[in-house]
């Protein structure tokens, strides 16, 4: 169906980047505190899982009063490519590198209320690497005032590199306890030694999408919000210590977003995205639930999926000129709903609306 057609006849809900926080927050922080996680039931509230989320979610948005300052007297300030949509030119200097102030607090507090338990600290581990990934190729960013940080082959490259270590350390750990995935329908497949490639891309894979989704103010935030509180809902019967994580990033992702919302004062930049993409990953292969992180992962999926199709379409439709036709007026997606008439909070509430679904998916299935 033709979305220009449907905003040329309807007319467009009026919502605010106030109006998408306070409500995204407000269902999150009360089915945090009814729902108990250890048990999957909605009897009685888990206070000491309700704790990281808490704690986070205040941390996060507290420090960013005080951090956001010291990066704009920096000049941190985003550089916008001159050939995404117009309307984000005026963004142009907005501070960025936000991942800086609310990744370590994640840390920090997984740490403290898990107790320095194996599981928890090498999620940490891997969410802090490719933080320092996206942290390098930000700064180079900055540096030379350009878009173009370190080279996409180098980005991958150390991404595989910190997967592969995670995957090492997986197979000394617990070499054959991971090797098994939870499918729908209480179906367990063993993959055996195909775990460890699949590991790899799944990592590699989850943070460039987290990194791709990051584009419209507040999306990757708060999706990423919904899809560790859904991922963490789902796994807290038999990894707590990895909810607390959950937990804790989906918290500190609401602190975040209270800067972030539209208009934003920060972005979180690749320091931020590629970070959460990483942790999403490892979390997913830990618990062995990488059928659930799918799920709840579906809206970063669709968008590195639209990246793909738009390329891959251009290229195929090539005439002698060299020219291909477009599948989207611009990918990721999010852009094609925005060059299609939609306002960047019309796109962000849908986006939300829809992972909030998936998450319900992933819990009921």
């Amino acid at each position: 169906m033709d979305t220009e057609s449907i905003s040329s006849t309807t007319k467009p809900i009026k919502l605010s980047g106030v109006t998408l926080l306070i409500a995204l927050t407000s269902i999150l922080i009360i089915v945090t505190l009814l729902f108990d996680f250890t048990s999957g039931t909605w009897h009685t509230p888990q206070k000491s899982l309700a704790l990281p989320f808490l704690l986070s979610g205040i941390i996060s948005s507290i420090l960013g009063y005080w951090v956001i300052p010291i990066l704009r007297r920096i000049k941190a300030g985003q550089v916008i490519q001159e050939d995404g949509p117009q309307t984000h030119l005026k963004k142009a200097g907005t501070t960025t590198m936000g991942g800086i102030f609310f990744v370590p607090v994640v840390i920090a507090v997984t740490l403290f209320c898990s107790q320095f338990t194996e599981d928890g600290l090498a999620v940490c581990l891997v969410t802090l690497g490719y933080g320092l990934i996206g942290w390098v190729d930000d700064w180079q960013i900055l540096r030379q005032q350009s878009n173009k940080g370190i080279s996409p082959k180098m980005k991958l490259t150390l991404q595989i590199a910190i997967a592969v270590l995670f995957c090492l350390w997986i197979l000394w750990q617990k070499p054959f306890d991971l090797t098994t995935v939870a499918l729908p329908g209480g179906i367990n497949l063993a993959l055996g030694w195909l775990f460890f490639p699949l590991a790899i891309f799944v990592l590699a894979a989850e943070s460039n999408a987290t990194n791709l989704t990051d584009g419209v103010d507040g999306l990757a935030a708060g999706t990423s919000a919904i899809a560790f509180w859904g991922l963490g809902a789902v796994i807290a019967p038999t990894h707590p210590d990895l909810t607390v994580f959950c937990l804790a990033m989906s918290g500190g992702c609401l602190g975040f977003l209270l800067h972030n919302r539209n208009p934003a004062q920060v972005f979180m930049g690749d320091t931020g995205s590629l970070a959460l993409g990483g942790a999403l990953a490892a979390v997913g292969l830990l618990s062995g639930h990488l059928w659930t992180l799918f799920v709840v992962s579906g809206i970063f999926f669709v968008e590195s999926l639209s990246v793909i199709a738009q390329v891959g379409y251009y290229k195929a439709t090539k005439d002698e000129n060299g020219k291909g036709k477009r599948l989207f007026k611009m990918a990721p997606l999010h852009h094609h709903f925005e060059l299609s008439g939609w306002g960047e909070t019309q796109v962000v509430g849908m986006f939300y609306l829809v992972n909030i679904v998936l998450v319900v998916v992933a819990f009921v299935i």
